[in-house]
Formats: C-alpha cells, structure tokens, sequence
C-alpha cells in the first residue's frame, strides 16, 4: 500500500523495510516542490515508526533522478529553509535508521547529493552521477562541500563539483560513493536484500553504530547544509542563474561571458 499523498512517490513497508520509490519516470524522476515534501513525510514516518527497521530509496533501472524539477523550482524556489527541499535534507541527514539507496542511470544534482546521507549505495553499471551547480550559476547544497571532498578528496571532490560533469559507476565505486555495482535489473533487489540483513539486526544496535559513525560531522553537515542553503537561496536571484535556467528552458547553451 501506498502510503504517500502523491502518485510520484511510492512507499511501502513490508518485514520492517521502508521502500520510497521515484516514480515520474515521465520527467525523468525529477523532484517538484510536493515530491520533496512527501519524501520529508515519509522519511519522519519511518522515523517514528517502530515497525520500520530500514528504509530504501530506489528510482527505476533506467533513471534515478535527473534532480531539480526546473520549471517547478523556478515558479516555488526555495525560499526560506522551511522549503520542501530543505527540510528533506536535513530529515535525510538526521534520520537514525539506516537507508540503502539503489542507483541506476543518470543521478543529477542532488540524485547524487543525497547519496552522501545514506549508508549504503548499491549502483546499476550504467549510473551516472553528477553535481552541476556551478553550471547553472549556483553552489553545492545537501553539505556536499564538506562531504564530498571528506569521502573523495579534494582533487576528486573538486573535479566534480568545479567542472560538473559526470563520473560513471566504476568512479563513483573507486571514491567510495557507492558499495557495489551491479547490472540495473538487480540493483533494487540487491538494496532490498541488504536492508531486510539489516532489519533483521538489533534495532538498538543498529541506530547506536549509525549515530557513532556519524557523530563526528553531524554539526558540520548541518552547519554547512545551511551555510550552502543562504548561498544557494542569494545566487538563484543573481544573473549567472537567470542566464543558466533560461538557456536550459530555450534549450541553446548558456552564456556566462559577459558575468
């Protein structure tokens, strides 16, 4: 059963797994405003579910998320970091239980991002993740700043979010991105499999390693998610961005030249 308030994203529990699917395969699974507030819905419900153990966060095995709905984000831009996408965000980082993602074709922007919140990844081999903020004028967001140079180094890290391009699986696994690739067909049946191991585990044990693990950045990610929100929220109004979302809207290529 579904237990979302919206066709685009799927939920279902079953023997202690959450399972939220993208499901806007027609838009490429890119997130509009409502998605973001339901995937922040779901993941506070299996917060404070006890019969949820674990959740999985999957698309389909052509298309994780081609990220921000444009045309969505432009007519409801994150405003204030009450904004659906922000408090997805910080519900994703803070959240107590493990998420297993399954990854499988292009994962843009924060398709990519998120995966820095999640414990494990598991990859179809024809993942392609990207981070191309600087691209359309703006800056990273989701504390990638912090967390993408921490897991990849700076070299890497810089790579990635200066130029914007894309990495392919094998990347993604050599940085430590992503457990395991797999074909695409078996990727979500992988990441079911590993998060009904984890279901099955002490859920006391299980929290505890997580909040260890993690306890080390929770501050600074949450500091820098919201450093990267004020920036992000100042360079959408800027010209750099305007020049960028209407290039990607009259589909020609962007002209930063003159900026």
């Amino acid at each position: 059963m579904n237990t979302s308030n919206i066709p685009e994203i799927l939920t279902h529990v079953d023997a202690g797994v959450m399972t939220i699917t993208l499901n806007r395969l027609a838009r490429k699974n890119s997130i509009t405003a409502a998605m973001y507030d339901a995937l922040a819905d779901a993941l506070d419900s299996a917060n404070h579910d006890a019969a949820v153990r674990a959740v999985v966060i999957q698309g389909h095995e052509t298309i994780f998320s081609a990220g921000n709905d444009i045309g969505d984000f432009l007519n409801k831009p994150p405003a204030t970091s009450d904004a659906p996408v922000f408090r997805f965000l910080r519900g994703l980082s803070s959240f107590p239980k493990p998420i297993v993602a399954s990854v499988c074709g292009p994962a843009v922007g924060i398709g990519t991002t998120m995966l820095l919140h999640c414990d494990l990844v598991y990859a179809g081999d024809n993942a392609a993740f990207s981070m191309p903020f600087v691209n359309l004028g703006l800056c990273p967001e989701a504390a990638s700043s912090f967390l993408a140079v921490q897991l990849m180094g700076y070299p890497r890290a810089a790579e990635a979010l200066l130029l914007g391009e894309p990495f392919m699986a094998e990347t993604a696994l050599d940085m430590g991105l992503i457990n395991r690739i797999v074909p695409p067909a078996e990727a979500n049946a992988l990441a079911q499999r590993q998060a009904l191991k984890l279901a099955a585990k002490p859920i006391t044990s299980l929290m505890e390693t997580k909040r260890l693990m993690k306890k080390g950045n929770a501050g600074m990610v949450a500091e820098r998610m919201a450093e990267e929100g004020a920036s992000f929220g100042r360079m959408l109004q800027e010209p750099a961005a305007r020049e960028a979302f209407t290039a990607f809207m009259e589909k020609r290529k962007p002209d930063f030249s003159a900026l």
